[in-house]
């Protein structure tokens, strides 16, 4: 079952309940200011998950929850952001909402961000602080955990 906790299920559940919301009580007002805003959102966060990955590949470890890390890497978009990938997944989410003008869906966005914060972040911050300590602790002091 560990193989289906991953952060893009629960994007997915999430999209399926803004859509449900939507479907149940619409309620649009975003328009097309909401379409555009959420295809920059979308191509933003693209941009960031990839530029993410590649420099984690490029350093030899998992972009893959739950797994041991054997780099900590603290450069790139890792320099503005302690979870550049999951920074993304929730931009996703926020251009799901305003591509599909789902206003209702909106609490939906903290509620993704504390399960991600629960599943994922703690205890990947637990693991990188157990394999890479000091070094680990200076880069939280200066690059916070989403923006």
């Amino acid at each position: 079952m560990k193989h289906l906790d991953l952060p893009p299920a629960w994007l997915l559940l999430c999209v399926l309940a803004a859509l449900a919301l939507d479907w149940l009580v619409p309620f649009g007002i975003f328009g097309l200011p909401g379409r555009v805003a959420g295809v920059g959102l979308g191509i933003a966060a693209l941009v960031i998950a990839g530029l993410a990955a590649r420099r984690m590949r490029r350093a030899g470890t998992t972009v893959m929850p739950h797994s041991a890390p054997s780099a900590l890497v603290t450069d790139g978009v890792f320099s503005f952001s302690r979870n550049p990938i999951y920074l993304a997944d929730v931009l996703i989410l926020l251009a799901v909402l305003l591509w599909i003008d789902a206003p209702l869906g909106l609490p939906l966005v903290p509620v993704f961000m504390w399960v991600l914060t629960r599943r994922f972040i703690e205890p990947e911050e637990a693991r990188l602080a157990a394999a890479f300590g000091p070094d680990y602790e200076a880069w939280t002091g200066r690059t916070r955990r989403w923006l």
